[in-house]
């Protein structure tokens, strides 16, 4: 589906896979849904990518880099599957833009639960943070991918995570704002 999904036919979509036509409609009753398929597929790799990120370390630092990192692997990936949620021509499709919603909220939750756990702040205030810095992490390896910066992409990643952690560490640990509080 390098082409987009119109773009797309049955007929190359098996031949790519290695499977017969036959084979490919045992599957799936359609290109659409063959579509979805792949679409949870790769929402869920990126979701489990960043919560592994997240899980791996109680470091905030390294937390921030390993998902600042899992969005660059995501869109160098071999595949470029990440093209199924940030650049589909069927965004706008419900099925697909519900999915792509619930997998970025996914996201969201998990790195806004880890920053209401390590600052106190408020789950409105987290989940706006939180939104904030995935949205950053997105972009930038899009916009680094799309324009094959002379930036290797672990530098990429260094000069992203570098941004983020400015800004992320002038707010207090949870404990630091618990001693300061009359």
């Amino acid at each position: 589906m390098a082409r987009g999904f119109h773009g797309a036919a049955m007929d190359e979509i098996a031949v790519r896979a290695g499977v017969s036509k036959p084979v490919l409609y045992q599957h799936f009753p359609g290109k659409f849904e063959l579509y979805l398929a792949l679409l949870d597929e790769q929402i869920d790799a990126l979701v489990q990518s960043i919560k592994t990120a997240l899980a791996t370390t109680v470091d905030n630092r390294a937390r921030v880099e390993g998902a600042v990192s899992a969005y660059f692997e995501f869109v160098d990936g071999d595949s470029q599957a990440f093209r199924l949620l940030f650049e589909s021509d069927l965004l706008n499709h419900p099925s697909v833009r519900e999915r792509a919603r619930a997998g970025l909220a996914d996201i969201v939750e998990a790195v806004a639960s880890m920053i209401m756990h390590d600052t106190g702040t408020s789950p409105d205030r987290a989940g706006l943070l939180s939104a904030g810095l995935t949205g950053m992490a997105e972009m930038s390896a899009r916009w680094w991918l799309d324009r094959r910066l002379a930036i290797d992409r672990a530098e990429a990643v260094d000069l992203v995570v570098a941004l983020v952690w400015r800004g992320l560490s002038a707010f207090p640990a949870h404990d630091e704002a618990a001693a300061t509080q009359p």
